[in-house]
């Protein structure tokens, strides 16, 4: 239902008998992508904030254990490729345990680096099923334009994905982005389905 103030400025709330609860159950979101800025950190905030019932995991976010990881474990390879086939190993155990379990994989982009394992995940979530949230600034939209079209949700900033979560959990909607701009669906185009 829609309460009160004109059409700009008008928020939605969902009553407890109106809204559809998934919340008796707890979401598994699996955080894949960049590990060079807080983006994880922020998710985690937000998903405590709003007490969303929210399992979160990632890979192995320290890139030198992510490295050192098979070597430490299983001892020193003299070459490069036999050290990192090691960790890689490794962490696939950790990446397709993790991702196959999840209900929601979130997949990071960020502007600096290639992140060839986000692209990886997102293809591996893709062919198991999984829904994607695709996490990314817009300048590098173009390039990532077909890990988009796999995702159920496109977000610019990770309190998006947040807000995502609140929506399909509990139904609940924050402000809009547009602020005192945004105008609902029905007053810009009219109400319902003109062709029945």
């Amino acid at each position: 239902r829609l309460v009160s103030g004109t059409a700009s400025t008008a928020s939605r709330v969902f009553s407890s008998t109106n809204a559809v609860s998934a919340s008796d159950k707890t979401w598994k979101v699996y955080l894949s992508g960049e590990i060079h800025s807080d983006w994880r950190e922020v998710i985690a905030k937000g998903v405590a904030d709003k007490n969303l019932p929210v399992s979160l995991s990632s890979p192995n976010t320290s890139h030198e254990d992510s490295d050192d990881c098979g070597a430490i474990i299983l001892g020193m390879e003299e070459e490069r490729r036999n050290w990192d086939k090691l960790g890689a190993n490794m962490n696939n155990l950790r990446t397709k345990t993790l991702i196959k379990d999840a209900d929601i994989v979130v997949v990071r982009f960020g502007p600096k680096y290639r992140q060839w394992n986000a692209a990886f995940d997102a293809g591996y979530a893709s062919a198991l099923g999984k829904e994607i949230i695709t996490l990314h600034p817009p300048e590098i939209s173009h390039m990532l334009k077909e890990v988009n079209s796999a995702a159920s949700v496109v977000c610019e900033e990770a309190s998006q994905v947040v807000d995502t979560l609140a929506y399909v959990i509990n139904g609940d909607l924050p402000t809009p982005r547009d602020g005192d701009e945004f105008v609902p669906i029905a007053d810009r185009l009219g109400a319902g389905n003109p062709n029945p």
